[in-house]
């Protein structure tokens, strides 16, 4: 049995984390939500670690308000950096492995070819550069460690483009999306379900693999796209009677919806380094999108 202790247990990767192990068996997750384990207080992380005894940590925490970020700054490098600090010094000090997430807005977006995980990192606000802080201090710290850059991520769970954009089609007549941004949507669930798999791999004291990855989904398209191919398979999974069926979408440029924090404009990442090192990468959207709406439709 691997014991495998999640911080983040109420967020969309954590409950995605969830939500999978049952077809673990050989897993045994320990969750750590903020009433068991605030990661505003640092002082509790390592114990929480060294009391547990785990075979490996994933974090699954995040301070990921893009645009309150840029006037909460403290909270953001506290959550995303100091908090992550202390996890890897305290995953180090028993020799396990750390499994931590991060993010494609430690690029600044302006690549012609998909990031590969040694191209210059460059961000544009508070978040991605607390993310990337938070990397390096992963690097530093940790020696058995895997820094998995996503992006675009969706789920049954919390606040995702998925779900805001079925509220909005359900309410509405017609809507405009972004359509000069481009990445690549990933479901969280098929985030948890690719880091569950490794696990037996990374706790063998052989594997050799450590390092930072890209790990998203194939399918690129812009919010626009994306938002079109959820109307899709809204349609489809719940029927004639969704009242979100004929809802227009609409492409407009990011001008017309300014942000206080800066999106980058092209957030593709290369997974190749992933899949020559697992053996496997995330399944396509029209597989992931529909099961997440499952999901959804199920009470997830």
């Amino acid at each position: 049995m691997i014991n495998a202790l999640v911080f983040g247990a109420n967020g969309q990767l954590g409950r995605s984390l969830a939500l999978c192990g049952a077809t673990f068996p050989q897993v045994r997750l320990i969750l750590m939500d903020r009433s068991k384990c605030d990661l505003s207080d640092l002082s509790i992380i390592a114990s929480a670690i060294r009391d547990n005894q785990p075979h490996v940590v994933i974090n699954a925490a995040a301070y990921t308000a893009v645009d309150l970020a840029e006037n909460d700054r403290e909270n953001a490098y506290q959550v995303n950096c100091d908090a992550v600090d202390m996890m890897a010094r305290a995953a180090d000090d028993l020799h396990i492995p750390l499994i931590h997430f991060s993010t494609d807005y430690v690029f600044d977006g302006g690549a012609n070819h998909p990031y590969r995980e040694d191209d210059p990192v460059a961000p544009l606000g508070v978040y991605g550069a607390s993310k990337l802080a938070g990397e390096n201090a992963v690097r530093v710290a940790a020696k058995r460690h895997l820094i998995f850059r996503t992006a675009w991520v969706y789920s049954p769970f919390g606040k995702n483009f998925v779900k805001t954009m079925l509220g909005l089609m359900a309410q509405r007549d017609a809507l405009t999306v972004v359509n000069d941004q481009r990445g690549c949507p990933t479901s969280a669930i098929d985030l948890a379900n690719a880091t569950l798999r490794l696990l037996p791999l990374i706790v063998d004291p052989a594997f050799s693999g450590f390092g930072t990855y890209h790990l998203v989904a194939g399918n690129q398209m812009t919010w626009f796209d994306f938002a079109k191919r959820i109307h899709d398979a809204a349609v489809e999974q719940f029927g004639a009677n969704w009242t979100g069926r004929n809802c227009r979408i609409d492409p407009v440029s990011s001008d017309a919806f300014p942000t206080i924090a800066r999106r980058p404009a092209y957030s593709i990442m290369s997974t190749q380094k992933f899949t020559d090192t697992f053996g496997y990468g995330l399944p396509d959207i029209s597989e992931s999108l529909p099961a997440c709406l499952n999901n959804l439709e199920a009470g997830g």
